[in-house]
């Protein structure tokens, strides 16, 4: 049996209210990772799972404040909203800020009070969530759950990728392992899933003494942001390297593709066989941008145990941006194809413009949920995806990055987006931000402007 540092009271506290008062930002940065790798991956040890009784009493007010918002008329409504959209029904544009990193100059070292690691995690959660629910404006569901991670090693794929950080936010380089395709292929083996169960056993015991009361604890497994397969083979290769090499080496490549491809599918079968994936037809995060509610999913034979078929699957190959149309419909698609084959239902496509490669894309099985990024011919992709897909419209981060935000361009930048997408079934996704400005405000106007554009392309 282990034990734990945390008395837990058996009385219910009582709800506090958020203050209306805006009182965000201005403090030091917490320096936690808001992206969506970083959510996947825990970072925590056995020694992390301790909280002391001042921080368990500020976790649980938080908690209630969640739950609170959770059982709301509006959340509700915001599921119902993301089901009819993810069912392709004609529902107005449906809006999520997510500001990644940004988030650490809205919730800063000023409104924090936690110092324990886990406690830091779990108490940045909550506020972003109150945040969300009472301040951002847009149509994020707050839901009344609280999901515990499996903490798992990283996916190896047989030969150790060096990553050297500088001294900017995000930013890194790093040396390929693959410099011979001839000596170094027969290295590669598909990725090992090794969970720390003592460790993932701990955190939830603690999450069901914390929170059982308020809200509800569930084990869920998130082991994938992405399934493609060109982020792996740029990691291991070098994304120069292995550009030259398709024209130079393209045998080679395809064999290195095919690796990977069967790495992703052995990861998958792992997960099926050892019942640990989760549902994800619910306020789970999926693709580049949306939430997964879902009347399609899990399959109709569906018996408690989770498969691939039952969820939402995704992929994309941000990093062939300047491969042509007929490179990737022959090197990339191929091996994509068979994984998302397997799922219920499909998101496809990041940062990458797709409208030039849209004839290989829109073969991918089930496919429902379609990127559409600053970058692409929105004109065309409209066209290409009228209402048989939802057409994910990802706005320029630049828009809110500056102290002072230019709120004419912002609108007339969407109004241009919505008028383009008029008959399509349209979600507007403001996502990866490294900053906002160090202005809490940005994001909140920004979901003003975007919300009055998208009521008024709906009347």
């Amino acid at each position: 049996m282990l034990e734990y540092q945390i008395k837990v009271k058996t009385e219910v506290c009582p709800i506090k209210k958020p203050t209306k008062s805006f009182n965000f930002g201005n403090g030091p940065s917490t320096g936690l990772d808001q992206t969506a790798l970083g959510k996947i991956q825990t970072g925590l040890a056995k020694s992390d799972i301790v909280i002391s009784e001042s921080e368990m009493k500020v976790l649980r007010e938080l908690a209630l404040q969640v739950a609170e918002i959770a059982a709301s008329s509006k959340m509700a409504r915001t599921r119902e909203l993301w089901t009819k959209l993810n069912n392709l029904e004609r529902v107005r544009p449906v809006i999520l800020c997510d500001p990644e990193n940004g988030w650490n100059e809205i919730i800063t070292e000023a409104q924090m009070k936690c110092q324990g690691k886990l406690a830091r995690r779990w108490e940045m959660n909550f506020r972003k969530e109150i945040f969300w629910g009472e301040y951002m404006g847009d149509d994020k569901p707050v839901e009344p759950y609280f999901d515990v991670p499996y903490t798992a090693s990283p996916d190896g794929w047989g030969l150790k990728t060096v990553f050297h950080k500088t001294e900017t936010a995000g930013s890194f380089s790093w040396e390929n392992p693959i410099k011979d395709y001839a000596t170094d292929l027969g290295k590669l083996h598909s990725p090992k899933i090794e969970i720390d169960w003592e460790t993932t056993n701990g955190c939830m015991k603690l999450a069901h003494e914390l929170f059982d009361s308020i809200l509800h604890v569930r084990l869920k497994g998130i082991w994938w942001w992405s399934l493609g397969l060109t982020l792996p083979a740029a990691m291991l290769r070098g994304l120069t390297n292995l550009f030259y090499d398709f024209i130079e080496n393209p045998v080679a490549v395809k064999e290195l593709l095919a690796i990977i491809s069967k790495g992703q599918m052995d990861k998958l079968d792992y997960l099926e066989k050892h019942n640990l994936l989760s549902l994800n037809n619910d306020g789970t995060y999926v693709g580049s941008g949306g939430y997964g509610f879902s009347e399609q999913l899990p399959h109709a034979d569906f018996d408690g145990i989770v498969r691939c078929r039952d969820m939402w699957g995704f992929a994309e190959s941000q990093e062939t941006v300047q491969v042509s149309p007929q490179m990737y419909e022959e090197f990339v698609f191929p091996y994509e194809k068979p994984i998302l084959d397997r799922f219920g239902l499909n998101c496809y496509g990041c940062c990458e413009p797709l409208e030039k490669r849209w004839n290989a894309v829109r073969n991918h099985a089930n496919l429902r949920r379609v990127s559409c990024s600053p970058w692409a011919n929105l004109e065309q992709m409209a066209r290409n995806l009228g209402n048989n897909y939802i057409c994910s419209i990802k706005v320029n981060p630049v828009a809110i990055a500056s102290p002072e935000i230019d709120r004419e361009a912002i609108r007339a930048e969407l109004r241009r987006a919505l008028e383009l997408t008029k008959g399509c079934v349209v979600e507007v996704i403001m996502k990866d931000n490294h900053t906002i400005g160090n202005q809490p405000g940005n994001v909140v106007e920004w979901c003003r402007i975007t919300k009055e554009e998208a009521q008024r392309v709906s009347n």
